[in-house]
């Protein structure tokens, strides 16, 4: 007896572009087990035809008339189960707004073969894996990943992984081991993004994974320092004090 194949991925791709759209048409035509559904050329027109169709995905662009596709996304976002969403874009500045979607992939234009491959993959493995905790599974109001440039594109980087965060202007550093990212975002919105079981606010530039501190001592002055796994130091401000409390028990 042999397994059955799983069922066809069923899409709705939503791009103002004709040309854009008949190209990801063409390279979806090569791509096995997926379903095209339909296509829709602005935002209010993806949004009625993803309630009606109930596409399991969507590969949305996201400047287009009307609804733009991070608004068609939180439309959607109410729905259970609601679609996986992918962004297909030309412009990179709109990755930190994607994540706050909790868009599965953020592929630019020109889109080659090969990473629509790689983000139909993705999108397959959050479908199995959502479908694991049953339809009904309220996402987690946290943020699990954010979007970065740098000079090779852009970025996916996990929350899990990031060590701190600093705060320089209006952007945040995010550091991951000897690396960091600069995303355009404020500390307050990050904060409160953030799971509070994970990560910590000890300044008003900075937030830490709880599991980096390894320790808090007191400098000359009386304040607080907190000691870091990788051997930095964090002064903790006057207003976060409590929270060196909390975290140490007292």
């Amino acid at each position: 007896m042999t397994d059955l194949a799983p069922a066809p991925l069923r899409l709705l791709i939503a791009d103002d572009e004709p040309l854009a759209a008949e190209r990801l048409q063409l390279l979806l035509a090569r791509c096995d087990g997926v379903d095209l559904v339909g296509t829709a050329s602005d935002g209010e027109s993806a949004v009625r035809m993803a309630e009606a169709l109930e596409p399991d995905l969507l590969l949305l662009d996201i400047a287009m008339p009307g609804l733009d596709g991070i608004e068609v996304a939180r439309a959607l976002s109410s729905r259970r189960p609601s679609p996986a969403v992918i962004f297909v874009t030309a412009f990179n500045e709109f990755a930190v707004a994607a994540f706050e979607v909790a868009a599965v992939d953020y592929v630019m234009k020109p889109v080659e073969p090969e990473r629509l491959d790689r983000a139909l993959a993705r999108a397959r493995a959050y479908l199995v894996a959502r479908s694991a905790d049953g339809p009904s599974a309220p996402p987690s109001r946290y943020l699990e990943e954010f979007w970065a440039s740098d000079m090779s594109g852009l970025v996916r980087i996990a929350t899990r992984d990031i060590d701190r965060v600093s705060a320089e202007r209006d952007y945040m550093r995010l550091h991951v081991g000897p690396r960091s990212w600069l995303i355009h975002h404020s500390m307050n919105a990050l904060e409160d993004g953030l799971d509070p079981a994970r990560f910590i606010r000890l300044h008003r530039s900075a937030i830490v994974r709880r599991d980096f501190v390894t320790g808090f001592a007191r400098n000359a002055s009386g304040r607080w320092i907190a000691r870091l796994a990788d051997g930095s130091e964090q002064p903790v401000g006057r207003l976060y004090s409590d929270a060196v409390r909390e975290m140490a028990g007292r």
